[in-house]
């Protein structure tokens, strides 16, 4: 299973990233975990967002959702397509609520989203209980802890395995999540300070607490807000967690 960094920015573009977006390949499969500002132009220097096989979208943040509105562009417009984007509509794994958010982030007017339907081109699937099967991936969706409705989500491949957190403060669910997996990739959004929000987000040691507590076998670090100091995150992780500790960067390709 191999790991793509198309941003990594926290709730909005840095001036070296996007925000939030990653690609994961396994076998010819590509899955996108959130399309977050930016991300499409991203990856593009990658794959052809043609060959994507499925998007999950962890929450309904404009940071980890934005690009859905160029994708659906991308896939209604372009005038030479690889295939018929009508026919094999992209499956969508997000909220219930997605179709009506995604028509609004769409539409200009509400004209226009009285009328819009992206199910022509896109297949939206409620997140649920049940794990969702996209080739040889597995995906498993976890309840978070964040200001709206959020899903960490724990993928299987190849007969490994990567947690994904989304946006979560700090949970039970993030041991669940996490376990004995290979990697975590988890928001670390700030360092730990006074009187931090609940609920919101993690800290780079918080981060760390649940890779170790879930024995996870390798840490990787996202989400960081641009006004945040990246390698204070990373040191206070790595005084919490003694496995493999690093921060992402936007463009970056992982072996999990």
């Amino acid at each position: 299973m191999k790991l793509t960094i198309l941003g990594c920015s926290g709730s909005f573009p840095g001036p070296d990233s996007p925000s939030s977006g990653y690609l994961l390949e396994s076998g010819g499969t590509r899955i996108a975990l959130d399309l977050g500002n930016g991300t499409l132009g991203a990856m593009q220097r990658f794959i052809d967002p043609f060959q994507l096989n499925a998007v999950f979208f962890s929450h309904l943040h404009p940071d980890h959702c934005a690009d859905f509105g160029a994708l659906a562009v991308l896939r209604r417009y372009h005038p030479n397509p690889p295939h018929d984007a009508t026919a094999r509509r992209l499956p969508v794994i997000a909220p219930e609520n997605a179709p009506e958010r995604f028509a609004a982030l769409y539409a200009p007017d509400a004209t226009e989203r009285a009328e819009t339907d992206l199910s022509d081109v896109f297949e939206f699937i409620p997140i649920a209980a049940e794990p969702v099967r996209v080739g040889p991936f597995e995906v498993q969706a976890v309840p978070m802890a964040h200001l709206c409705a959020s899903w960490g989500f724990r993928v299987a491949a190849e007969g490994k395995v990567l947690a994904y957190t989304g946006d979560t403060g700090p949970c039970p669910q993030l041991t669940e999540l996490a376990a004995d997996v290979d990697v975590l990739l988890s928001e670390a959004s700030w360092a730990d300070f006074p009187d931090a929000p609940e609920g919101v987000h993690l800290s780079g040691r918080q981060a760390a607490e649940v890779a170790k507590a879930a024995r996870a076998r390798r840490l990787l670090l996202t989400h960081i807000v641009p006004w945040a100091d990246r390698e204070e995150i990373l040191a206070e992780a790595k005084a919490a967690f003694d496995g493999p500790t690093e921060l992402v960067a936007a463009d970056r390709t992982y072996d999990v």
